[in-house]
């Protein structure tokens, strides 16, 4: 939940090429699924690379030009974004970006991976989205890709109006920028369906600590994120990244034990109201990293369970966090039976904890055993 974050954390296209020529700032891609409606806002960067398109053909730039620029929604958004994250962001600072040397020199890059993203179906990802969200979750979003200074991306307004920021980058290929359109679009779906009004009511009722423990158990859709966004649990969820990325990703996996207790002291420590406010924040800031185990460890039992039990059975522990632990340690100790490296399992408090605020059967327990 890398872009962003929706949870504290709350995670295009166009064309144009170096010539000034380019498409509608307007595009809407559909699934054939009314819970899909995802419109591409290009009119940002359209503007920018007409402007360096310009520059490079020596053409004066006009007043329009830049009106052009200033008055789109993709850039409109943007400064209301980073106005609310209190940073500095003014047009005539943004004249001097878009006017520096170092700009100019990337824009056939931008215009080529602009061409080569273009060709992504932005239906393709939205099916892998939905396809690890409950029936009744559906995906709005608007999609900006941005030429900017700060080469990260986001999710903006997703409760009023959904946008997904994308850092317009000539070093991400198609196919990984699908697979962070998927992930991105997991977290919206997420966000509509995800939890039930019934299970948010039970969960209010409960004592702040175990309000928090399962808010920061949500953390861990950065994992069911990744798993949705690689399209299954047995397709790599790096499959198209950088060696040094999957390499990164495999080191990590194989601390993932260790990982998982680090997760677990802090969970306890909320439970035994030991951490402030403060101290939580950080602590589970500290999980994300570049992608720590709220991405590792979410994405291995995400694994696990659908694996074990079938993904309707992950669906719904990713909408309903307190069967999220329990349902990971049933399928864990059934995996164990066979395992030559047994996995780590949550802790009986922590287990007996969740299980008395979604009061699961024991019948059900014994089913699933």
């Amino acid at each position: 939940m890398r872009i962003r974050r929706v949870l504290a954390f709350s995670t295009l296209i166009i064309c144009i090429s170096v010539h000034g020529h380019f498409s509608p700032a307007y595009q809407a891609q559909s699934v054939g699924d009314s819970r899909v409606y995802v419109r591409l806002v290009t009119d940002e960067a359209e503007a920018v690379l007409a402007i360096l398109s310009k520059r490079k053909a020596n053409q004066t730039l006009t007043a329009e030009d830049w009106q052009r620029l200033f008055s789109s929604e993709g850039y409109t958004r943007l400064k209301r974004r980073e106005t609310a994250m209190q940073r500095s962001f003014t047009d005539d600072e943004f004249k001097s970006f878009i006017l520096s040397d170092k700009l100019s020199a990337n824009a056939p890059a931008l215009a080529e991976t602009l061409k080569q993203w273009k060709q992504v179906k932005v239906d393709s990802a939205a099916h892998r989205s939905l396809a690890y969200l409950p029936k009744e979750a559906h995906i709005q979003a608007k999609i900006y890709p941005v030429i900017k200074p700060r080469e990260n991306s986001f999710v903006f307004e997703v409760n009023t109006d959904p946008a997904i920021f994308l850092y317009l980058d000539p070093a991400k290929t198609k196919e990984q920028f699908e697979n962070t359109l998927a992930h991105e679009l997991h977290h919206i779906g997420y966000g509509s369906s995800c939890p039930a009004k019934l299970v948010a009511d039970e969960i209010a009722k409960q004592p702040k600590n175990i309000q928090s423990l399962i808010n920061w158990i949500g953390a861990f859709g950065e994992g069911f994120a990744m798993l949705a966004a690689a399209g299954g649990p047995n397709i790599h969820p790096h499959k198209y990244s950088k060696p040094e990325d999957r390499a990164r990703w495999d080191r990590d996996m194989a601390n993932f034990n260790d990982d998982l207790k680090k997760v677990e002291k802090f969970f306890l420590d909320i439970l035994d109201n030991k951490l402030s406010e403060e101290e939580r924040q950080k602590a589970g800031m500290s999980f994300f990293g570049v992608q720590g185990p709220w991405y590792t460890v979410g994405w291995k039992m995400s694994v696990v369970i659908e694996k074990s039990y079938g993904r309707a059975k992950l669906v719904e522990c990713i909408c309903d966090q307190r069967k999220l632990l329990p349902t990971y340690n049933q399928a864990a100790t059934r995996y164990n039976r066979k395992a030559r490296d047994p996995l780590a399992v949550w802790s009986d408090d922590l287990i007996k904890t969740l299980r008395k605020i979604y009061h699961q059967p024991r019948q059900h327990r014994a089913e699933m055993a």
